[in-house]
């Protein structure tokens, strides 16, 4: 597999760390670019009041949310991305656009009415992409809790050491 580049959306949920150790790895295996992607839909869109902990989000502080978002391993060119819209078909143009090899993104695993009420952005993705999409679902037992506003603004650990970043095939 030579994959020249990757797409890895972020929700800023907290399943998306395996997803984005798993991109990692494909990206570094194969020496392809990494673009972490946001997309923020409108306001008109938002359904109550809060956005993943964060009461009605200022574009900064997405932004900075985002480029918090980094790959575990310093040996991963990547870029951020921020784009506007509707998920699944923001992060499909920018398949299209970057011509994607690969896109790499976490499912929340949601079932029944809320799924059908709120839809599935990686179903919607896997319908619609131009590449193959690789998802990477929630372990069982593991809760989907969303973090809060204030462990947002103090998330910033330290990356592990390149050797702690285990290849894509040890991820599978």
């Amino acid at each position: 597999m030579q994959a020249k580049t990757i797409i890895f959306p972020v929700d800023f949920s907290t399943n998306n760390d395996k997803s984005l150790a798993l991109a990692t790895s494909l990206a570094r295996d194969s020496g392809a670019k990494l673009f972490i992607v946001h997309v923020e839909e409108p306001p008109v869109v938002y359904v109550g009041n809060s956005y993943y902990g964060v009461p009605n989000p200022q574009a900064e502080d997405v932004s900075k949310m985002l480029k918090e978002v980094v790959p575990p391993t310093s040996d991963v060119a990547y870029e951020h991305k921020s784009l506007t819209g509707t998920p699944a078909d923001e992060i499909v143009n920018f398949a299209e656009q970057t011509k994607a090899d690969f896109i790499v993104m976490g499912t929340h695993g949601r079932t029944g009415l809320f799924r059908v009420l709120m839809g599935s952005v990686a179903e919607a993705v896997v319908r619609k992409a131009p590449c193959p999409v690789l998802t990477v679902k929630q372990p069982m037992g593991e809760a989907a809790e969303e973090p809060e506003a204030d462990q947002l603004a103090q998330s910033e650990s330290p990356r592990p050491a390149d050797d702690d970043v285990p290849t894509a095939t040890e991820l599978i």
